[in-house]
């Protein structure tokens, strides 16, 4: 495998985590985390269902598809402690996933268009793509867990809502969205650390730039001290024979 380009790991990669973002997004804005289904005895009423998401609150009538009750200002008063929970965690894995998306273009780029052979001028400036792609796996796997612990805590916390009240709880959509794109995530970071752990050799340092030095870095280094200093010592003992006149 040729490390030095862009290989089909690295932008599945890239494609995987960006489509996790967009369903983490998805996930956040969707009113669609848990509904409350109340029912009516009176044939001349409809079923109510309250639509429960992160920022807003919606309440429809059976075969209806506009609001009867819309609260744009529910996410200040959420009384669910897994739907708060999640309004921290959710932006929070979004950061995350986007810093890694951007290490992760930031190695796909050098390893594409910067040469090899690395500019002994700009040494201080050179880019490690291993360490951007190891560095983003690491945040994909980091935005995983911080997306996937809430998310299926909803699951349980639903369970919890029946038991203590009445069982008109159930998790939506949002939820199953949110715990895909946590898959995708993770699926994200294994296919960076499959890249990485390809293109390594083992006995080198972990973090280490895939290139070699250029050969002209060694071609003309000076020798050790301890060689020139035989060579000195031979050049100093070699005898001198002086004729008396």
């Amino acid at each position: 495998m040729g490390c030095r380009d862009v290989h089909a790991a690295t932008v599945l990669a890239f494609l995987s985590g960006t489509a996790s973002v967009a369903g983490l997004l998805a996930a956040v804005l969707l009113p669609n985390w848990r509904q409350m289904r109340l029912y009516t005895f009176n044939k001349n009423e409809r079923n109510l269902t309250v639509y429960t998401g992160l920022w807003i609150k919606c309440a429809r009538f059976d075969g209806s598809r506009d609001c009867v009750i819309y609260d744009p200002q529910w996410y200040t008063a959420v009384d669910q402690l897994d739907l708060r929970v999640l309004q921290f965690a959710l932006p929070l894995s979004m950061f995350t996933a986007v810093s890694a998306l951007f290490l992760c273009l930031i190695g796909m780029c050098n390893t594409a268009f910067v040469s090899t052979v690395p500019n002994i001028k700009l040494a201080k400036c050179l880019v490690n793509s291993a360490g951007c792609h190891l560095v983003a796996g690491l945040l994909f796997l980091l935005a995983c867990a911080i997306c996937l612990t809430p998310s299926v805590w909803v699951i349980f916390y639903n369970n919890y809502l029946n038991r203590k009240y009445e069982p008109v709880f159930s998790f939506d959509i949002s939820v199953f969205i949110a715990i895909a794109s946590a898959g995708g995530l993770f699926f994200t970071s294994v296919l960076l650390f499959l890249w990485y752990c390809a293109c390594k050799s083992l006995p080198s340092p972990f973090w280490q730039p895939l290139y070699s030095h250029a050969p002209s870095m060694h071609s003309y280094a000076s020798q050790p001290y301890s060689t020139r200093s035989r060579l000195s010592a031979m050049e100093i003992d070699i005898p001198v024979v002086s004729h008396a006149s």
